[in-house]
């Protein structure tokens, strides 16, 4: 079969055949493609790491845990700043088997709600809870799902009650003791899956003015003349609320017989 015309047969040696090495060319083209995707997921990853607010609150909380104020763990990703707080020195941050907070991460949340409340404004702020593995099952929790949501839903809940975070940026989310990170085989370990974590997200949720639709129109009161209230005749309104009466009847006009 012929080549139509104008088009490179296939025969050339030009053309890659089907099994052939490709041309030169292709491998460099190839690399830089590869280069680049590389260089965008780097930079994807840094986007919550190159955010000064971030970095400035995740150095403050380091600071405080190297100092022995609070256990934990600070990380900061492609999602966001993940602050792990957990129990230090035998003391809980909530009761056993119950949701309600004890002064021990009352007084936690006081130390981070400074370094957090800039990142409140702008950021959406999730509170995960997580508990041990340990089965429960009692009057208020059926398992440690609700037990978890309970707690994430307390600590969010003292958050904006006590010091005062915007409740639009703020959620909760439990996970039980699905997500461990010690074992559960010892209380050490225990009280390290007993932990909360406050996870600043990397997203701003501060509007581009661009996106925003155009300005309301505001109607100025002064510019609008009052409209003076209609004025029906008491004729009228009595020949239509009864029809049949004899004052239904248009009035003779004057001169008539």
């Amino acid at each position: 079969m012929r080549a139509p015309k104008g088009f490179i047969d296939i025969s050339d040696p030009k053309v890659c055949q089907v099994g052939h090495p490709a041309p030169p060319w292709m491998a460099s083209y190839a690399d830089l493609m590869t280069e680049l995707v590389c260089f965008f997921v780097i930079l994807y990853a840094l986007s919550a790491a190159l955010n000064k607010d971030v970095q400035k609150a995740a150095a403050d909380v380091k600071e405080m845990m190297d100092k022995g104020e609070m256990k934990g763990e600070v990380k900061i990703d492609k999602d966001g700043l993940k602050i792990s707080i957990e129990e230090q020195g035998g003391a809980s941050f909530f009761g056993v088997g119950a949701a309600e907070p004890t002064p021990e991460i009352d007084e936690k949340l006081a130390m981070l709600t400074p370094a957090l409340a800039k990142l409140a404004q702008s950021h959406e702020i999730l509170v995960e809870g997580h508990t041990d593995g340990q089965a429960i099952h009692n009057d208020y929790f059926d398992s440690n799902w609700e037990l978890s949501t309970a707690r994430a839903t307390s600590v969010a809940r003292l958050l904006i009650e006590k010091y005062k975070m915007p409740a639009e940026h703020l959620g909760a989310v439990g996970y039980g003791g699905n997500r461990p990170i010690a074992t559960n085989d010892t209380p050490d370990g225990r009280a390290k899956n007993r932990r909360v974590v406050i996870f600043v997200k990397s997203t701003s949720l501060k509007k581009d003015p661009k996106e925003a639709g155009p300005p309301t129109a505001v109607l100025d009161k002064k510019a609008v003349p009052p409209v003076e209230p209609l004025t029906v005749p008491a004729e009228v309104i009595r020949n239509t609320e009864n029809p049949e009466s004899p004052s239904a009847a248009p009035p003779a006009k004057e001169g008539a017989e």
